[in-house]
């Protein structure tokens, strides 16, 4: 496969990413409550600190979006996208399925895209034009095109909250199996082909931008509940799929924002 110096850039940012993680991972960690009542701690802010100065070395002129401060030069044609810790509450619970994420955007189309999993050892990387890598090999999404097979995640049931709590209940009405929790491990998965449809609602770009590329690249589908493609400015509120034929259903069914009959 073609690298280039965007993905190298970004194998070796993880690199150091796993390694910082780790060193926090399962030890005491005082945990903060962001504005947002999420948690943060040392290890989100210190590996987003050495993501941007990375990336900076590099690439002095590109943008960075990240969680944990504040945009830079987000006027600039190419802008990076970083979440040092997706899944903050796993990290703080000791649970494995906490990842790091990176994008490389270009005129505000994501054209690369990482999911690193420190605790697991685990990488997916996208490029546009090419096949996603899973750990260095190629991986592909199912082939399936029913939700009435699918295998389906959300992350938290609680967030489907008032109107969109019909959202969540067509959603466990229309697939044959519906797991939670998993954050980006769950697009991860989509992309090797061990589940076939994700849908999560109030996502930040910095959550969604970096599975772009890896979905993709796997011969998935990943867009808003609208179908429009995903980019900074979106609401967040992201359905993934295995086929376009499974996407396209969905959205059909999203459409509705009422549950599909049993």
């Amino acid at each position: 496969m073609t690298t280039t110096p965007e993905t190298d850039l970004a194998a070796d940012v993880a690199d150091g990413a796993r390694k910082m993680a780790l060193s926090y991972f399962r030890k005491p960690l005082a945990v903060d409550d962001k504005p947002d009542s999420s948690p943060v701690t040392v290890a989100d802010r210190e590996i987003e600190a050495y993501m941007r100065a990375c990336i900076a070395a590099a690439f002095p002129a590109h943008g960075i979006f990240g969680e944990e401060q504040d945009p830079e030069r987000l006027d600039a044609s190419e802008i990076w996208v970083v979440d040092p810790i997706d899944g903050t509450k796993s990290f703080v619970t000791g649970h494995p399925l906490f990842g790091n994420l990176m994008a490389f955007l270009r005129d505000g189309r994501p054209v690369m895209g990482q999911i690193e999993m420190p605790a697991l050892g685990e990488r997916w990387q996208g490029t546009k034009g090419q096949p996603t890598l899973f750990n260095g090999a190629p991986c592909r999404t199912s082939a399936c095109t029913d939700p009435a097979e699918a295998l389906a995640y959300t992350t938290d049931p609680l967030l489907f909250a008032g109107d969109d709590r019909a959202v969540f209940d067509m959603l466990a009405a229309s697939v044959r199996l519906l797991r939670f929790g998993g954050d980006c491990y769950n697009y991860g998965l989509l992309a090797s082909g061990h589940c076939d449809l994700v849908l999560e609602i109030g996502l930040q770009p910095y959550d969604y931008l970096p599975l772009v590329q890896v979905i993709e690249g796997a011969g998935g589908v990943i867009t808003d509940w609208d179908g429009r493609p995903l980019g900074l400015g979106s609401r967040g509120d992201v359905l993934a799929s295995a086929t376009p034929e499974l996407h396209d259903r969905m959205l059909a069914r999203l459409a509705e924002r009422a549950p599909v009959p049993a």
